[in-house]
């Protein structure tokens, strides 16, 4: 059984309910979920060895935390528990043409403030196949930066592959930042994933005659933004999601995997949209699974974007999908019916 590490931040995620504007009611659900270990959850779903690091209060919330993870089966035996707050961020999801709407409240949080000899990685690491992370961990500050760079470094010592999901996110970094860390951890990538704006954000590598809120996407640009990413830092494989807005409520999602030599499209799915937050993360868990199963660039490709197109189905952070929901929609059966 192969064994996957991710590291990042696990945050409380406090939403209205259904599709309710921010206190339109006095309730608000309370989840947890974060990019790392939405991805942690997706692979333990599938049956691999998990485990997830970042650092938590001791208190009664980090603990909640700590076991919405343990219920998926993810090994939260390499967290460090310390600091005074889990950062927070509040969602409301939105529906047609009302866009949905992110607010965080991170500041301070354990992980934000974790020193980078709070992890040992070669401990951390040891046994592991494969390391994940993604831009909006070494977003967080120069601290977690040097942690991430630590991470990297010593999974490559080990020789385990390296996967990161650029995630750009205005809210936490500027681009020029965004670029200058990004550089630096990108020599220790071997698979990259990155979306239809997050290339151009970090590294000002763009498709040519695409308009990602008109919904028109071409192809031999993304083919062409691949390939230069690759050809930047030397990416093994190259991943890119392909999603046209129609509304918030409806979009239209595939991906592209480059391994060097294939550019392999997977079929494109009519989303309906439930919830959209965590979509990208089971891409990346979907695409881990594959690879690692020894999948060809073709299967990968098609199992990761069936991975995620049902994401988009579910409430909440967290992928409650098996391998055999996401082989159903990758072998062709889209229609939805009742199971009986």
């Amino acid at each position: 059984m192969a064994k996957i590490v991710t590291f990042g931040e696990l945050m409380l995620r406090l939403a209205p309910n259904g599709y309710y504007r921010f206190f339109q009611n006095d309730q608000m659900q309370a989840t947890f979920g974060g990019g790392e270990a939405n991805v942690a959850v997706s692979l333990a779903n599938y049956g691999m060895e998990s485990k997830y690091v970042t650092k938590l209060p001791k208190h009664a919330i980090g603990q909640a935390a700590v076991n919405s993870l343990r219920y998926f089966g993810v090994d939260t035996s390499a967290i460090v528990r310390g600091g005074d707050r889990v950062g927070i961020y509040f969602l409301e999801k939105g529906a047609s043409q009302r866009g949905s709407v992110c607010i965080y409240d991170r500041a301070h949080s354990a992980i934000q403030e974790a020193d980078p000899d709070d992890f040992d990685w070669n401990s951390i690491l040891e046994g592991a196949d494969w390391f994940h992370f993604t831009g909006i961990t070494p977003a967080l500050g120069p601290n977690l930066v040097e942690i991430c760079k630590r991470a990297c470094i010593a999974a490559k010592e080990k020789g385990i592959k390296v996967s990161c999901d650029l995630n750009y996110r205005g809210k936490l970094w500027t681009r020029e930042q965004a670029r200058e860390a990004m550089t630096e951890l990108c020599k220790y990538v071997d698979v990259c994933i990155s979306n239809e704006e997050d290339a151009k954000d970090v590294f000002g590598i763009e498709a040519e005659d695409t308009d990602i809120y008109g919904g028109k996407l071409n192809h031999e640009g993304y083919k062409s933004v691949a390939k230069q990413l690759a050809d930047k830092f030397g990416f093994e494989k190259v991943a890119i999601t392909l999603r046209s807005s129609i509304s918030a409520s409806d979009n239209d999602w595939a991906g592209m995997l480059y391994d060097g030599e294939n550019y392999c499209f997977s079929r494109t799915y009519n989303l309906r949209i439930v919830d959209r937050v965590g979509g990208g993360d089971s891409f990346g868990g979907g695409l881990i699974y594959a690879l690692l199963s020894g999948k060809s660039t073709q299967e990968a490709i098609n199992f990761a974007v069936a991975a995620s197109a049902l994401k988009h189905s579910i409430e909440g952070d967290y992928n409650r999908i098996s391998v055999a929901e996401v082989e159903k929609l990758a072998g062709g059966d889209a229609s939805g019916r009742v199971q009986r």
